[in-house]
């Protein structure tokens, strides 16, 4: 594969390349199931079950109701125990060899009944397993009811996080998989132009995020995760939620998409504008331009190839007056959602921070927020871009503020 070189944003899409996507995200996950020495990993957060067999279905509903799950052996039948009446949403996916009614094994659908309904779901488990080729006796299972996890073990089991195998399976893209991620940046640029072109003064910040949602969702976009959107004092600290606050002449409007677009794939950049009236201040400019160089020399950093501790350690030092509200990490990667890895900031590295290697393939989020603990206003920017065999390519464009540059 040639990341460096690929046209993703002139490919047409169709049924041919989303099913290569499909089979590619399958095959990457079966490749860690097997690294990790699992017979099988259980799934049931809804966006792993998407990356995993491309099946959506209510997934905001069901972030908080796991009641449908995919089980996906290292060898065997890949089976999605799908929502009563809704198999019809299967049709078509070359991903799966079986499709069930999922067992009602929450208290919320089956009350009381639900420790037998968790015994079906063990037996269904044991029924797939016996029909694989691998048998470490160890399963990978995340975000299961509380009920189904302890009896899994009593039944036997020895489970780990399935999280930490597909984390690994989805950091590195295939080309295919790129050309649908360049389409939810392009839309979701879109979207964000018609918002940028929308901001004047006496509207509030309510009414400016709708119409970017609005634009995402005429096109093909999902939704959004975080209500990342704010204005004046309220940029400061980040962080705060989109409300029906004012927005006036001068100020700075800091703004994260944040956002599940066209495909299932996460859009996932940050800008910083200045509601019409007014020129900028100074001060405005000052941190517009450290935001700035935070990002560029960040990005200028990464290299195929460096570990994670060594990136941490290169990143640009964030001056000690904006140290208090720097953001949460430098990188993290990006794909169905924020995802795996996180590299951590140098002065975190010793609580939070992990090693590991940038890799080609990989598509990061470079992060920056400027703002003092006193000052009025702050500045966040973020660029999405991928790590190719030499360097890095963006997959952002959207261009920075003219008049917070000069």
């Amino acid at each position: 594969m040639r990341y460096s070189t690929f046209d993703f944003f002139n490919q047409v899409i169709d049924k041919d390349l989303e099913d290569r996507v499909a089979m590619y995200r399958l095959n990457r996950l079966k490749e860690q199931i097997t690294h990790f020495q699992l017979d099988a990993v259980v799934l049931f957060e809804p966006v792993n079950i998407r990356y995993a067999c491309g099946v959506r279905n209510m997934q905001v509903y069901s972030q908080r109701n796991p009641a449908r799950y995919l089980i996906v052996p290292a060898e065997g039948p890949v089976a999605l125990f799908e929502y009563r009446s809704c198999a019809h949403l299967t049709e078509g996916i070359v991903t799966l060899n079986e499709v069930h009614p999922a067992s009602p094994i929450m208290p919320l659908h089956s009350g009381d009944h639900s420790h037998r309904h968790v015994q079906s779901f063990i037996a269904s488990l044991k029924d797939i397993l016996s029909r694989s080729t691998q048998h470490f006796g160890r399963i990978g299972i995340e975000s299961a009811p509380t009920e189904l996890l302890a009896d899994t073990m009593k039944a036997g089991f020895e489970i780990i996080d399935a999280s930490r195998p597909i984390d690994v399976a989805k950091s590195i893209k295939s080309l295919d998989e790129l050309t649908l991620i360049a389409r939810s940046v392009t839309l979701t640029e879109r979207a964000m132009s018609v918002l940028e072109d929308y901001l004047k003064p006496g509207i509030t910040e309510n009414e400016a995020w709708a119409v970017f949602n609005k634009e995402v969702l005429a096109t093909g976009g999902e939704y959004a995760e975080t209500r990342l959107f704010t204005s004046g004092n309220r940029t400061n600290p980040w962080f705060q939620e989109c409300s029906d606050k004012v927005m006036n002449a001068g100020e700075l409007v800091a703004f994260d998409t944040d956002t599940v677009g066209i495909f299932g794939y996460y859009t996932d950049f940050s800008r910083t504008f200045i509601i019409p009236g007014k020129e900028a201040t100074p001060t405005q400019k000052a941190l517009y331009q450290l935001s700035s160089e935070e990002i560029e020399t960040n990005i200028a950093l990464i290299k195929p190839g460096m570990s994670f501790r060594e990136y941490s350690q290169k990143a640009w030092k964030i001056p000690e007056e904006y140290q208090k509200n720097r953001y949460l990490a430098v990188v993290h990667g990006c794909g169905m959602t924020g995802e795996w890895p996180i590299i951590s900031h140098n002065m975190d590295w010793d609580e939070v921070g992990y090693d590991g290697i940038i890799q080609p393939g990989m598509t990061l989020c470079v992060e920056s927020y400027i703002g003092r603990e006193s000052c009025e206003e702050g500045v966040k920017l973020e660029e999405q871009v991928l790590v190719t065999e030499t360097g890095v390519r963006r997959m952002s464009s959207y261009g920075y503020s003219d008049e917070l540059l000069r």
